[in-house]
Order: C-alpha cells, then sequence, then structure tokens
C-alpha cells in the first residue's frame, strides 16, 4: 500500500487564542513527529487548510496561515478547502491519485468536523485510513468537552464497517507510515 499523511486544518486561528483546540501543544508535537517521519519515509504530506469568505478563516489573513510551531517543507502538498470534506470541490482525490495513494494516516482539526468528515470520506472513495488517536482535537461543545468528543469519534469511526475498508486507530507513535 502507498500511504499519504492528511494534516488538516492545523491553522493559526484553531490553534491559537479563545478558539484554540483542547491539548493543542501535544497534538502538535505529535503530528510534527507523524510528518517527520512521513518526510524521511519518502511519504507525501498533505496540509490542508480550511478557508470561509470572512472572518478568522478567511483565505490569506493571519488566522487562515498554517499554526506557528508545526513543522512542513517545501515537498508539502498543499489543499485549499471550503467545507468539512477534505475531498468536495478539492484537488485532494487528483493528488493521492497521481502518486498511487491508498492508505491515508489522518491527524488535524477539528475531530468532529473536518476530521470524521475526511474519514468518512476517504472510507466511501475506498482508502484504508489510520486515524492518530491522539493527534486530533477539537474544542468543547455545549454538551461535551473536546477530550471526550475526540474519544468518542475514536471509538466511532474504529467500529464503522459499512464502508468495506476499517479505520485504524492507534496513537501516533505506533502509526506505520509505509505498509510494505
Amino acid at each position: 500500500m502507498k500511504t499519504a499523511l492528511l494534516v488538516i486544518d492545523m491553522q493559526r486561528a484553531l490553534c491559537t487564542g479563545d478558539e484554540a483546540a483542547f491539548d493543542i501543544e501535544r497534538v502538535t508535537e505529535r503530528i510534527n513527529g507523524l510528518s517527520a517521519r512521513a518526510r524521511a519515509a519518502g511519504v507525501p504530506v498533505v496540509l490542508v487548510q480550511h478557508e470561509e469568505g470572512e472572518g478568522a478563516l478567511q483565505f490569506g489573513c493571519a488566522g487562515w496561515q498554517l499554526a506557528d510551531g508545526l513543522a512542513t517543507a517545501a515537498s508539502d502538498l498543499r489543499v485549499r478547502k471550503t467545507t468539512p470534506n477534505s475531498f468536495h470541490r478539492t484537488e485532494l482525490q487528483g493528488l493521492l491519485q497521481a502518486r498511487g495513494v491508498d492508505r491515508l494516516v489522518v491527524c488535524g482539526l477539528q475531530s468532529d468536523y473536518c476530521v470524521d468528515t475526511t474519514v468518512r470520506q476517504a472510507l466511501a472513495l475506498g482508502y484504508a485510513v489510520a486515524l492518530a488517536a491522539d493527534a486530533h482535537s477539537t474544542v468543547d461543545n455545549a454538551v461535551l468537552s473536546a477530550a471526550r468528543i475526540t474519544g468518542h469519534h475514536n471509538a466511532t469511526l474504529a467500529h464503522l464497517s459499512s464502508f468495506g475498508p476499517r479505520v485504524t486507530v492507534a496513537p501516533a507513535s505506533e502509526l506505520a507510515l509505509e505498509v510494505p
């Protein structure tokens, strides 16, 4: 299997201030570890950035930029999106197909929106998916804490079976980046 690392929405507006995701410093460290391992193994790293027509995630503004502290490389691929689904109306599928990718390792923000939606779409498209259980996060909502939301998505996504491919959920340090 040919793997790619998908880093979703690790942007300044979602990593700092009042909207900062839970445990964002450790999540960023784990993502940096995954991306360093991916680059060393020749695995493509895809940085996905969400954008909106106005506000903190408007294209090009300070909040839209990748988070300070997120390690990137000139070789990283970049994808802009406008919905929680990283595949919808983006070039992601074409970039992956051009590289023969059939397995995704997923991390980033936010567990209950873009991570969840992208993982489900990847499964629907036939990709094998590995979710870095400790390298995605979100913010509290009116009902659940961010930690509970992330835990819920780890459990829920690991048990999806209707798409055929299943999601492997494991700590970032235990995920293989290239399957022999």
